[in-house]
């Protein structure tokens, strides 16, 4: 009888336990997701998961370019849809569609904004061994494309 309440109270005492980072696994899928800064460091994007897309908007950038025009003003002004032109570009969603591909171990099949040129460009995203992610903007093939490694902001 001691045998099972002393069994019943460690049951008890580790259902209570509260859930920290030793006792959570992050899904491969949901790694890509939190901030990350530039390797040139002028911008911070927040990756962020929507229902099975992933996305990451634009929440800081070097705005010393031009002093007179803080960055929370600056405006999406070279957008194409000119209905969007009056949006603020910090909050805009800068990378948007992307979908994990288990297999390869990254995400695939997105579109990445450029607001400097108003472009939008396909892009896709992994996890590099050293931690970095690589984010590649290209038009139909990779190999054409440009890539920017980013680096987890804590």
């Amino acid at each position: 009888m001691v045998k099972r309440i002393a069994m019943i109270g460690l049951m008890l005492t580790g259902m209570s336990l509260p859930l920290t980072a030793s006792n959570y696994r992050i899904e491969p899928c949901e790694r890509i997701c939190g901030k990350w800064r530039s390797e040139k460091k002028n911008c911070i994007v927040q990756v962020y998961r929507d229902n099975e897309d992933y996305k990451a908007k634009l929440i800081w950038f070097d705005d010393s370019d031009d002093p007179s025009h803080p960055m929370e003003t600056r405006l999406d002004i070279k957008n194409p849809d000119v209905s969007l032109r009056s949006r603020k570009i910090i909050g805009t969603n800068v990378v948007e569609e992307l979908e994990y591909k288990p297999k390869t171990d990254s995400w695939e099949n997105g579109v990445i904004y450029d607001a400097q040129s108003g472009k939008k460009w396909n892009s896709s995203a992994q996890i590099l061994p050293d931690g970095a992610m690589k984010v590649t903007g290209y038009w139909h093939f990779k190999f054409i494309g440009r890539s920017m490694n980013f680096y987890r902001v804590q």
